[in-house]
């Protein structure tokens, strides 16, 4: 393929009941990394991700373990129909990152499956430890947010697109910042349906347990530019990968500045987002419009990408 491809990696609140289930029966090999994820998990999650409940997919502790194999099964299937293809760079939101340094070969699946499992179950600890909430600010410069959120005590969680910012802090600090919002001159503030604060100071605790993980893992060299969240630069050796990792979880998440570092630096042309839905690429639409994304979840969308990327080598 001709293109300089980048690849996505979805974030949790992507999840849906049925992820992976049509691929798995499709490809003998997703199968096979599904039933590989329960015997390492050492518990059914293939069938949480299958056949719900929602509710059990949504919890932090299964939703983020199940992202994480199902981005991954989305590029074996895309290979299996297409074969190897050269990849320029990869980027994922949030959660999404472990899935692309587990494509770039930074550690291979079932490290970062446990690592991912792990990082989901301190998460959830955190949550339940501490009253927190995170509201979406449409419509607004990312000054007005930020003032609006030091009044408000609460912090920066992502910086999505243009005009699309999370915040995330205090249950009651948060409502307080969204019912002060149009005072602020941002156009919709609305609260997210998430278990708790993340990507704040609230999840310190995660913070600290992961960093203990992530120091006794080892790490290699990406095989190709993984763009951190952080602060959306590529990161290559294993200290910087360390911390980076760690420092997401109670970090603001920079998704605008990654896609402009894709676009701009690595010359990205072409995106192919893997996992459930298309979240990112309609927020790279919104960066850049106009930027051809493909978006594959499932074995009908699949189809489709591979006729677009099909043309796209013919051309």
């Amino acid at each position: 393929m001709n293109k300089r491809i980048a690849i996505l990696f979805s974030g949790q609140g992507a999840q849906t009941v049925g992820m992976g289930k049509d691929l798995a029966a499709r490809y003998p090999a997703v199968a096979e990394l599904f039933n590989k994820a329960d015997t390492i998990l050492g518990r059914p999650l293939s069938q949480i991700a299958f056949e719900g409940p929602e509710d059990e997919l949504t919890e932090t502790k299964n939703c983020q373990p199940a992202l994480f194999i199902h981005g991954l099964a989305c590029l074996m299937a895309l290979r299996q129909e297409i074969g190897e293809f050269p990849i320029q760079a990869a980027a994922g939101l949030s959660l999404g990152e472990f899935t692309a340094h587990a494509a770039a070969g930074t550690f291979d699946f079932e490290t970062g499956l446990r690592l991912v499992a792990k990082r989901g179950i301190f998460m959830q600890e955190a949550c339940e430890q501490t009253s927190g909430a995170m509201a979406a600010m449409i419509g607004a410069e990312e000054n007005t947010v930020r003032s609006l959120a030091a009044e408000t005590d609460v912090d920066i969680a992502n910086l999505n697109s243009p005009g699309q910012i999370v915040i995330s802090g205090e249950s009651a600090k948060v409502i307080l910042a969204v019912s002060m919002a149009k005072d602020h001159g941002i156009r919709i503030a609305k609260l997210l349906n998430v278990a708790g604060a993340y990507h704040s100071r609230l999840m310190n605790s995660a913070f600290l347990k992961l960093g203990d993980e992530l120091q006794r893992t080892t790490f290699a060299v990406p095989q190709f530019p993984v763009i951190c969240n952080t602060d959306a630069t590529p990161v290559r050796e294993p200290e910087e990968i360390r911390s980076s990792l760690q420092d997401q979880v109670t970090d603001t998440v920079h998704w605008t500045d990654t896609m402009e570092h894709l676009l701009d630096q690595e010359k990205c042309e072409l995106f192919i987002e893997l996992g459930p839905g298309s979240v990112l690429s309609g927020l790279l639409n919104r960066t850049r419009k106009g930027t051809p994304c493909v978006s594959i979840s499932d074995c009908a969308s699949l189809d489709a990408a591979i006729a677009i990327l099909r043309g796209l080598n013919s051309d």
